[in-house]
């Protein structure tokens, strides 16, 4: 299992989950007391989980494409096809208002 917080305007919004059953995201309770800003129009402000068997397409739109997708997969040693793995090390500080760190 692997898990990221994940940052709207440099505040913690929720955590993204990847396990064997697909990925998870939710809000952070605290956020949700005093946000007016949903992460996406996929993702409206509600306490409950939202699931899918693959990377939900917004998280899946920060990863880098092209050139930088290739720079990121030869210096990193990244897979292609791992998505998370391609989120966690390529989004941290993203162009745009969302990031992504790692939980240790």
């Amino acid at each position: 299992m692997r898990q990221a917080d994940v940052y709207l305007y440099e505040r913690l919004a929720g955590r993204l989950t990847e396990d064997e059953n697909g990925y998870t995201f939710q809000y952070d309770p605290e956020y949700l007391k005093s946000a007016s800003v949903r992460l996406s129009v996929n993702f409206p402000l509600q306490s409950e989980a939202f699931h899918d068997k693959v990377l939900f397409p917004f998280f899946d739109g920060l990863i880098p494409e092209g050139w930088l997708l290739e720079i990121a997969l030869k210096n990193w040693k990244l897979n292609p096809r791992d998505r998370m793995g391609l989120l966690l090390a390529c989004c941290r500080d993203c162009i745009g208002a969302a990031s992504i760190r790692e939980v240790t």
